[in-house]
């Protein structure tokens, strides 16, 4: 995590993994600290918190030290893959004497909005939802389907907010056409994600093909370390129709780019004519800049915010493998998002000003025009972008090592958690082991202390009792006396 008044260089991302997987995630972290950085609110970024490596009570103890407030702008943390570090920061929560603010979590599922694929983490997310509550009148959500998803675990302390992301310039959008129509000199961002429904790869191809300044906006770090590095693909014969290696067109003929941060990603796309793919944070950074942009909706997440924000969408399951950027284009409007844009952004100040946080969008606010001159006065590195292979074998042998290196690295990470699993194991059985033998010492101490007993019952239950006992014993030890025998003292 960074500031975004923090201008940072592809070795800086590379280096000390100043973002995750996704360089979409600061477009809308960006916008909730802009929203927030007030005169009267000082804003201070936890940046070296690792919510997977230090432990829940530490994080707690200095935000509690530190801060009147939290604010957590979650993106689509309700999902599977994310279920270990909702828990861990469903502890730090727990712990926190100051007020949480949720902003704009969401529930990833299916196109179809199915909610039988999250039902797996319904404990965990009612339990993190409980310790939200606690400390803060109501859960800020995406969209309708993360709503109703909450209230069928029994919450109805739920509003719908939508994404900070949409609000980087307050209550002001403006969306027009900037051409009647897509030629082929057009200048087109396209985002690709890899997905289960439709056929993006062949989408996106198709209008690769077509359109010869359409450029592949990447933004996941692996394409970064592509970019940078480069990869052995093209001496190894390694061939894909998706842009994931450096042997695409995309990459060869320059014609990728990658953003660092969020201002130059806004600033550049509002000089295209027109956007389209899966990501949907790669559209909102379009439609801030002005530029019209359509979401191919693959999933739940990509649906729910389309829907919300009223953003030209369609579904991607539902679309040709011909399907040309021009039709998208004509087809498109954005009347609803622009005019919907005041109400949704009164409904997402209200929503601050009831957790009692400060925002620039008020009277005295200044609207963010100091955040907006820092960023003016700052110096970002421009796009980046595919270095050429101007090398020869020094650069095939730089992505050899590159290559190598990082499976080393991936080998030594799982043989690691594979280590930790073990130890874990280990952990497990020995404890179960001293469970079982302090077990089988408490059975031999009762069974002890019942044949005490039992001797000592038999010794003083009376002389007829004894007698009989002992009687009874001798004549079954000598059946051949006499009958009557033992009748007689």
């Amino acid at each position: 995590m960074k500031s975004p008044l923090d201008p940072v260089t592809p070795e800086m991302v590379l280096q000390q993994r100043v973002w995750s997987a996704n360089f979409g995630n600061f477009v809308f972290s960006d916008s909730a600290h802009k929203m927030l950085m007030t005169e009267r609110q000082e804003l201070s970024l936890i940046s070296d918190v690792n919510i997977a490596r230090d432990k829940p009570e530490d994080i707690a103890a200095r935000v509690n030290e530190s801060c009147d407030a939290v604010v957590l702008p979650f993106a689509n943390a309700l999902r599977g893959n994310y279920e270990s570090t909702l828990r861990k920061w469903t502890e730090v929560v727990r712990r926190l004497r100051v007020p949480v603010t949720v902003l704009g979590i969401g529930a990833q599922s299916t196109l179809e909005y199915e909610t039988e694929p999250l039902r797996p983490l319904d404990d965990t997310v009612r339990t993190f939802c409980a310790a939200v509550l606690d400390r803060s009148p109501s859960i800020g959500v995406r969209g309708e389907f993360t709503q109703r998803y909450l209230a069928g675990l029994g919450f109805s302390d739920v509003e719908v907010i939508g994404c900070p992301s949409m609000f980087r310039y307050g209550n002001r959008l403006e969306v027009e056409r900037k051409t009647p129509a897509l030629t082929c000199d057009s200048l087109i961002a396209a985002s690709y994600t890899d997905t289960q429904v439709g056929d993006m790869t062949r989408i996106f191809q198709a209008n690769y093909d077509r359109y010869p300044r359409l450029h592949f906006i990447a933004q996941d770090l692996r394409e970064l370390e592509i970019m940078y590095f480069g990869d052995t693909s093209e001496a190894a014969g390694i061939r894909s129709d998706r842009p994931r290696y450096r042997s695409h067109p995309a990459f060869t003929e320059d014609r990728v780019r990658l953003f660092l941060d969020p201002v130059t990603w806004i600033n550049t796309l509002g000089e295209y004519d027109f956007s389209f793919g899966t990501r949907i944070h790669g559209t909102i950074t379009s439609l801030l800049g002005g530029t019209p942009s359509v979401v191919l909706c693959h999933d739940s997440r990509t649906r729910e915010l389309s829907e919300y924000f009223a953003i030209p969408h369609r579904r991607l399951c539902d679309l040709a493998p011909d399907t040309d950027a021009a039709e998208l284009y004509e087809e498109a409007d954005w009347r609803g998002l622009v005019d919907g844009h005041q109400e949704r952004f009164e409904r997402m100040t209200g929503f601050l000003v009831r957790h009692g946080l400060d925002h620039v969008y008020t009277e005295t606010g200044g609207q963010g025009a100091a955040f907006e001159k820092r960023m003016a006065d700052t110096d970002f590195a421009p796009p980046v972008r595919t270095s050429p292979d101007t090398a020869g074998e020094l650069g095939f042998r730089t992505a050899w090592l590159y290559a190598n290196t990082k499976a080393v690295k991936q080998r030594q990470a799982a043989a690691t958690m594979r280590i930790a699993t073990l130890e874990q194991h280990v952990a497990d059985l020995r404890d179960t082991a001293r469970r079982l033998s302090a077990d089988l010492e408490a059975t031999r101490n009762l069974l002890a202390t019942a044949q005490r007993s039992r001797i000592r019952q038999l010794m003083l239950g009376g002389a007829s009792r004894w007698r009989g006992g002992c009687h009874a014993a001798r004549r079954k030890r000598a059946p051949w006396r006499a009958p009557g025998w033992w009748r007689r003292g």
